[in-house]
């Protein structure tokens, strides 16, 4: 067999390879292997070249080089129309007229909706954000607030103690004893966050909930601007048609105090939403603020109270068990 002859059997034997084209990816690399490769067989042909006659072989490694390239081009092609028609294949297989999936997109938790708009509206009229620690001394989160050790406000409170005088707080009012501690008058925060409460869990009640306390202090403040401010939030909150009320209570930390009430049509009563007062005296002394020159208010209301009225959810519960089916309502 001359050396053309043997040129041509490698092209023909390649053309036959193609027309049995394979499909996977390890087979198509084994047919580029065996007859384009290294050690392929063309490139064996051009390791024969040494036992051409020295007159034909321009003309034979010019014909190699030519079969080189053809097979090359027929490869590349036969692998690109290949990889079109598996493509097309594939797009045959759908059915266009079936439903698509459905896929589920995530929410900001009822609480955040809740949180955000608490903090939106406030924002609007002037109040600063301040978060705190949520582990705190005793000093804190009772003694600076006018609850000294056995006063029997902290009844109020069930605590949960990490140490002697290190506790989780029950309330975000520690916030504004560091705030005062640290910045001189005036100051108007609110301050955002998780509390605790060693209490027992039911529909009303649960160990963890999220408070917004407010803190306003400035000279010739008044508890007519607190209630103006409490009545504006709600109203921006719940509508402006929502009937509220302020009545006498008591808290350590502020003196008037209040709690305020929003009506309920549905259960057709009124409903507590939040506390309120003006800073007690006792309060600013501990911080190093004159009462005789400052005077200022503060509030706190329950996140979760304020989700279960606005969104008419009657069990505390349901925010903390991740149930999908109440989640996707928000």
């Amino acid at each position: 067999m001359s050396f053309q002859e043997k040129i041509e059997a490698v092209r023909t034997e390649f053309r036959a390879a193609l027309d049995s084209f394979p499909n996977k990816p390890q087979e198509i690399e084994e047919l580029k292997s065996t007859f384009l490769g290294r050690k392929g067989k063309v490139a064996s042909l051009f390791a024969q070249m040494g036992s051409v006659d020295p007159s034909e072989r321009p003309n034979i490694g010019k014909l190699l080089n030519q079969v080189r390239n053809d097979l090359t081009e027929l490869f590349e092609n036969k692998r690109t129309l290949g990889a079109s028609n598996v493509g097309q294949k594939q797009q045959e297989t759908i059915d266009y007229s079936l439903p698509g999936h459905q896929f589920r997109i995530g929410s900001l938790h009822p609480l955040q909706q809740t949180m955000d708009e608490i903090k939106t509206i406030f924002r609007d009229i002037g109040f600063s954000i301040a978060y705190g620690p949520e582990i705190d001394d005793d000093y804190h989160n009772f003694q600076a607030l006018n609850i000294p050790k056995h006063h029997p406000a902290r009844d109020m409170q069930d605590t949960f103690f990490i140490e002697d005088n290190v506790v989780l707080r029950t309330h975000t009012s520690n916030v504004q004893i560091h705030l005062m501690e640290n910045q001189d008058p005036p100051l108007r925060y609110i301050v955002p966050g998780r509390v605790y409460r060693n209490e027992a869990i039911s529909f009303k009640s649960y160990c963890l909930f999220h408070q917004v306390e407010g803190l306003f202090v400035d000279k010739h403040v008044s508890f007519t601007e607190l209630k103006s401010t409490l009545t504006y939030f709600i109203h921006r909150m719940f509508g402006r048609d929502t009937k509220v009320r302020f009545r006498p209570s008591f808290f350590p930390f502020t003196e008037p105090s209040a709690e305020v009430d929003l009506w309920n049509e549905e259960r057709g009563q009124w409903m507590e939403i939040l506390g309120c007062g003006m800073v007690d005296p006792a309060v600013f002394e501990s911080v190093g603020y004159d009462p005789e020159v400052w005077q200022g208010y503060a509030f706190g209301m329950g996140v979760e109270r304020m989700a279960m009225l606005k969104y008419k959810i009657d069990d505390i519960r349901l925010f903390y068990q991740n149930d999908v089916r109440f989640l996707e309502q928000f």
